[in-house]
């Protein structure tokens, strides 16, 4: 099932790409996850991957600039079978593969659904990049934008496309709050302020919590997905 790959951030890929497949039936819901480089987005897909494989069939695309790193380490971790994880070298700045020309992911996604599918879920992860980075709408349904305590609590108030218009915001490593300085209170305040009623939610992916709330938001919008709303 092979989509058209001419899409630009611009042009038709902000109708967004065909929703079935070829029988009719709805493809796999695509979630796109990005944010600096170092604030846990791969983590974040692993953990994932282990709270919810065992009731969806899903599968994984890395991008990387260069190298192969975060599909290796899903890898070896061991998250999902080999055959469901593959990897994206872009080979320049990582919002050309998901925003610019999304043809090497589209190609991704839909090999994936041939080959393993059906699927119901396809987590795309970008390379690490700035505030600014944005999934086109030809390439993923959803978006999820993941920062971190550590680089610092201002960033929330600080915006940028990635923080304030991504459908979920992810604050990571709450638990280094009191050894980095960072306010919590302070940056869920300048969340609010940035997002208005779009959801910000606070992880630590080593507390009992875990990514289960993420998790919960993703279930939410299969749901919704799958009944065609």
């Amino acid at each position: 099932m092979h989509l058209d790959h001419t899409h630009s951030h611009d042009g038709p890929a902000a109708i967004g790409a065909d929703a079935h497949r070829p029988d009719g039936t709805r493809r796999a819901l695509r979630i796109g996850l990005g944010g600096p480089v170092g604030s846990g987005k791969t983590a974040t897909v692993a953990a994932l991957c282990q709270a919810l494989r065992d009731e969806l069939s899903l599968a994984v695309v890395t991008n990387d600039i260069y190298t192969r790193e975060d599909a290796e380490f899903l890898l070896r971790e061991a998250v999902l079978p080999p055959e469901r994880i593959t990897a994206v070298e872009t080979g320049a700045c990582p919002h050309t593969a998901i925003r610019d020309d999304i043809s090497a992911n589209l190609e991704a996604v839909e090999d994936l659904e041939d080959e393993v599918g059906p699927l119901d879920l396809i987590l795309v992860e970008s390379g690490g990049d700035n505030l600014t980075a944005t999934f086109s709408k030809g390439l993923v349904d959803a978006q999820i934008f993941v920062i971190d305590v550590a680089g610092g609590d201002d960033i929330p108030r600080k915006g940028g496309p990635g923080v304030t218009t991504a459908d979920l915001l992810v604050v990571n490593k709450t638990d280094l709050a009191p050894h980095v300085g960072s306010d919590l209170a302070r940056m869920a305040a300048d969340a609010k302020a940035q997002r208005a009623e779009l959801p910000v939610v606070f992880q630590s992916l080593r507390s009992e919590a875990g990514v289960g709330d993420v998790a919960a938001w993703v279930r939410e919008k299969l749901a919704a997905w799958t009944v065609g709303e």
